[in-house]
């Protein structure tokens, strides 16, 4: 079954943009909340959780704003990225995570990316 683009929006009080962009693109950042471990090389990320090891590749990114994975074993077009937005309004910083999953799958996506983003939040003090 094909999977489906799908976007959720966060919202983070008083963190600022580099605290939240290391979090979300350097290992230290990414193992405090998205995965157990994370090593680099070049643009490839492995991410380790328990004895289980998956690679992603950045296939874009614009610092401080957006970067995008794409997981070595799904298709071209599938991905998870984040974006940084700052509301002009308030002045909030609003954190955007577009994923992939199949229809029967997106709710439990989004509870996991829910129970993962409250680790993030907790791990910046928010």
């Amino acid at each position: 079954m094909k999977k489906e683009k799908f976007h959720i929006e966060y919202m983070f009080d008083k963190v600022s943009k580099r605290s939240l962009w290391n979090h979300l693109t350097t290992p230290p950042g990414l193992s405090s909340w998205f995965a157990d471990e994370v090593n680099v090389d070049g643009d490839t990320y492995t991410f380790s959780w328990n004895k289980t090891h998956d690679k992603a590749q950045v296939i874009y990114m614009k610092p401080e704003i957006c970067i995008r994975y794409k997981w070595e074993d799904e298709s071209d077009n599938v991905y998870f990225e984040f974006c940084i937005h700052t509301l002009e309004l308030t002045g909030d910083i609003a954190l955007e995570i577009t994923d992939f999953a199949e229809p029967s799958e997106k709710m439990d996506a989004i509870s996991l990316w829910d129970s993962q983003v409250d680790e993030l939040k907790r791990t910046l003090g928010v």
